[in-house]
């Protein structure tokens, strides 16, 4: 009940007003039953933008981060992600990438949208980076059809490292379904992950019309970093 009321009285009317969005393809996201949102990632503003646009609750696989935060910002987003029935996912350690698609399941067993961003982490560059075969997993195991979204000047306006986004326009533009039930069964073979997740990203990537990067974006991010941390006095 407090996700419709504060959507509907707060927030989109509040995002449409600063960010004056476009929404293109809407038509492809399904009235009912279970499907996967996968989009590109741009921007902390990504999460709060797609979804309000969707008359549908959307419901996202966040970082554990988002929830534990401290100071006034960290509690106001940890209860936002909460009363919005948002679940936190542990990125570290071995079984975080099996956990988190057990948790994906779960929501598309209840006949939800699942929100998910296949590159793992946000664009630290603007450009698409290879997507992680989660998605892949999610979509094959449930049977559900995966909806390519792509933002568009989210980055522009928020990239990493600024507190509060710019005000420009924005443009949401959901792609045609992706269907992968010729893949049932084959959940557990990692050339039908890797092709099914190609297959998103590429549809991401006509979407976006982004410059690909064919390496995941936490390793790209690390190698730029790692410089800049060498250079520094012991």
């Amino acid at each position: 009940m407090f996700y419709y009321v504060f959507r509907t009285v707060v927030l989109v009317p509040l995002l449409r007003w600063l960010f004056r969005p476009r929404v293109e393809g809407l038509e492809h996201v399904p009235h009912e039953g279970a499907a996967i949102i996968a989009g590109n990632h741009l921007s902390f503003c990504d999460s709060f933008l797609m979804p309000v646009m969707i008359k549908r609750r959307v419901t996202f696989l966040c970082k554990k981060e988002y929830f534990t935060g401290r100071g006034l910002k960290g509690r106001l987003t940890a209860a936002f992600f909460r009363a919005n029935g948002q679940i936190p996912v542990d990125r570290s350690g071995e079984g975080a990438g099996r956990a988190a698609v057990e948790e994906g399941l779960r929501v598309l067993g209840r006949r939800e949208l699942l929100g998910i961003y296949p590159e793992g982490t946000r664009s630290h560059d603007g450009r698409l980076y290879k997507g992680k075969v989660g998605v892949a997993a999610m979509a094959i195991r449930s049977g559900a059809p995966v909806i390519p979204c792509a933002m568009i000047g989210t980055f522009e306006s928020q990239p990493i490292g600024r507190r509060l986004p710019r005000l420009m326009p924005i443009t949401i533009r959901f792609g045609k379904p992706l269907d992968f039930s010729r893949y049932a069964g084959m959940e557990e073979q990692r050339e039908v992950l890797r092709a099914a997740t190609d297959e998103i990203m590429y549809a991401l990537l006509k979407l976006s019309e982004q410059e690909y990067v064919d390496r995941y974006a936490a390793e790209a991010k690390a190698e730029q970093q790692t410089p800049i941390l060498a250079r520094q006095p012991r």
